[in-house]
């Protein structure tokens, strides 16, 4: 079915970025605007072959919507700096905030929809839980520069007493899944789980630094690709449609709202290469001992009463789909 609005989608040469590009294309939506730097080799099979109007480099972008003024429907602005290893924070500042403030400025001076990336990463340690509530946004620690910065354009963004007529930032939590290839350490442990399978037969977890959790049962909320593109979709089908009440703008958790440990995900992983696990413990690099997460799930009580209630990947279900049908073959989405 042909769908004729005309959607920006920042990242869209990312991981999640061109998952969502293709996610649209596959409900009909080719009038799409992609940005991102297309400038690395390494993520041009995430977009080539995907149907889309422009490709607009990030740094131009502005300057072109000055010049050709195009009617825009909505703006998914899933670019980022996400290295969680980039210590220096004017480089996350440049992107995840001043980049994203003017992004939030165009939505509202045109009022166009908006749906952003926000993080998990914005909860630092789970010290005020994992509650998505616009209460607790002043008062989390995030552990680290690419955490501090998320958490600094969501503030941002609640304090503003301008805003689109419908915006949503979506705290994503430890989302896997096809066309994170290039991403290299920053990938999913499923990725690299799956690479030393193939390698040595072996999958190394970092030990627990931590008495209160055994090696290899550190708590994440994985999530797969495939659910944030449905919710994202979900959302933007009910903007475009003017049927998104303004009630539900704000802030959401993305995830599958249960945690599962390292070692689950790893035999998952081995699985579905049906094979049995085979699993070891190694030291965790000291430059992320201070700034780890032993535990993180989000609270999706939210999503479930703005009306989504359709059901996630469980973790064997998403790994599964991922290994099988894509890394496998190196298959992009």
């Amino acid at each position: 079915m042909e769908q004729s609005a005309t959607i920006v989608v920042t990242g869209a040469a990312g991981f999640i970025g061109s998952c969502m590009v293709q996610s649209l294309n596959d409900s009909g939506f080719d009038q799409l605007l992609l940005v991102d730097d297309f400038g690395f080799e390494s993520k041009r099979k995430n977009w080539e072959g995907k149907n889309y109007v422009e490709i607009l480099e990030r740094h131009s972008f502005f300057e072109w919507l000055e010049i050709h003024k195009p009617k825009i429907d909505l703006i998914i602005h899933l670019g980022a700096r996400t290295d969680t290893t980039e210590f220096n924070y004017s480089i996350h500042e440049e992107l995840n905030v001043e980049y994203s403030k003017s992004i939030w400025n165009y939505s509202v001076q045109h009022q166009i929809p908006l749906i952003y990336a926000s993080s998990a990463a914005t909860y630092g340690a789970g010290e005020l839980g994992y509650n998505d509530d616009h209460q607790v946004v002043d008062h989390l620690q995030p552990l680290n520069p690419y955490g501090v910065s998320k958490n600094e354009f969501d503030k941002w963004a609640l304090k503003q007493s301008d805003a689109p007529k419908n915006w949503t930032g979506l705290k994503f939590f430890n989302v896997y899944g096809p066309n994170e290839y290039h991403k290299g350490r920053m990938a999913s442990v499923i990725w690299h789980a799956f690479n030393q399978i193939k390698k040595n037969g072996v999958v190394k977890l970092f030990k627990s630094h931590r008495a209160d959790f055994k090696d290899g049962q550190q708590l994440r909320d994985f999530v797969y690709v495939k659910d944030l593109l449905k919710v994202i979709e979900w959302m933007a089908t009910a903007m475009l449609h003017g049927r998104w009440e303004t009630a539900n703008n704000g802030l959401y958790n993305l995830g599958t709202g249960t945690a599962r440990s390292f070692y689950d995900l790893a035999a998952a992983s081995f699985r579905g290469l049906d094979l049995e696990p085979n699993i070891e413990f190694i030291d965790m690099p000291e430059d992320l001992r201070d700034t780890y997460q032993y535990f993180t799930e989000a609270n999706m009580q939210k999503l479930q009463k703005a009306g989504y209630l359709n059901h996630f990947y469980t973790l064997e279900e998403g790994v599964d789909d991922y290994v099988r049908n894509y890394l496998k073959t190196l298959k992009y989405m």
